[in-house]
């Protein structure tokens, strides 16, 4: 390995570690000291901590639900996890660890981010969470929790990931309205921290959408194919092309993506053609196999199936 993939591994890790400390700040200096909650696997634990008067840490019912998660995911699914999704659950957990303990940076009554406006606190917490989130997958990594979920129930129900996250957050936010000290304000305000995060989110990883789809001109196009069909296992198509000015036959690549395998793709592309030339499209909507399912709904897929 040369001296520049060891330090480029360097920072990404070293991103990844203060991407996982940023996502531990939004919940245990905002969210948590405030008895908020809101969406994905930290709301789930937030709720589990509440309804046990803290007997169990969120932190701690976070990590053992993560090892569950990938347990199931693998047995069932056969999905595999990169090192470093299990590295971001394992530093984000130490994170929180760390941070609960740091009462001077929590948003409580006499510490120096104390927010008199409660509504502020879950669109400050939405705002660090995203951010959070958006560095980890910047950088190739994920946080386990719903992401798991939603693929399994993406694989066998025709159920689209967004939708399948959306049904999860209202979930678990909806968990907070069984809890005896707990109101419908604080439901509230776990929506209005998801509301947020969803704004945020699309920003952060590199743009508002969800989907892209990219243009690529490069004279090494057969590598760069080469690695989106077998290592990312998404369809490319080539287009032959003139270029007008030199009157040269060029080689076109058409890629669709989700906003999750932007960055990897960029990355790639740069390492194998530092030359090329890339153009990114946001799309509305991508229907197909890898993206969301035709809007043909459950009923029509059953019909397909007893057809069969």
């Amino acid at each position: 390995m040369t001296q520049r993939k060891v330090l480029k591994l360097i920072w990404e890790y070293l991103a990844l570690t203060v991407a996982c400390f940023i996502f531990a700040i939004s919940w245990e200096c905002f969210m948590i000291p405030n008895g908020m909650s809101a969406g994905g696997l930290m709301g789930l634990c937030t709720v589990i901590q509440y309804a046990t008067a803290g007997v169990i840490q969120a932190q701690y019912s976070y990590i053992a639900i993560n090892a569950l998660l990938i347990l199931v995911a693998v047995l069932a699914m056969g999905i595999g996890f990169g090192f470093k999704t299990l590295y971001c659950i394992a530093v984000s957990s130490l994170a929180m660890e760390l941070v609960s303990g740091m009462t001077f940076l929590h948003c409580i009554p006499g510490e120096f981010f104390y927010v008199r406006e409660t509504l502020l606190i879950p669109v400050i917490a939405g705002v660090l969470e995203a951010v959070g989130i958006g560095l980890v997958l910047r950088y190739g990594g994920s946080t386990g929790g719903t992401d798991i979920v939603a693929l399994m129930i993406n694989k066998y129900w025709p159920v689209s990931l967004s939708a399948a996250f959306f049904i999860l957050d209202f979930a678990v936010v909806s968990l907070l309205l069984f809890l005896p000290d707990k109101i419908f304000a604080d439901a509230c305000y776990g929506l209005v921290e998801i509301v947020t995060f969803m704004m945020i989110i699309d920003f952060v990883v590199g743009g508002g959408k969800s989907s892209y789809q990219l243009m690529v001109f490069s004279d090494k196009f057969d590598q760069i194919a080469d690695y989106i069909a077998n290592k990312m296992e998404r369809g490319v198509t080539v287009l032959k092309a003139q270029g007008w000015y030199t009157k040269n036959d060029k080689n076109v690549l058409v890629i669709l993506l989700s906003r999750k395998e932007f960055p990897e793709l960029s990355r790639v592309i740069k390492e194998i053609d530092p030359k090329a030339f890339m153009s990114v499209s946001p799309t509305h909507s991508v229907y197909g196999e890898g993206f969301e399912e035709i809007k043909a709904g459950i009923r029509t897929k059953h019909k397909n199936n007893a057809a069969e």
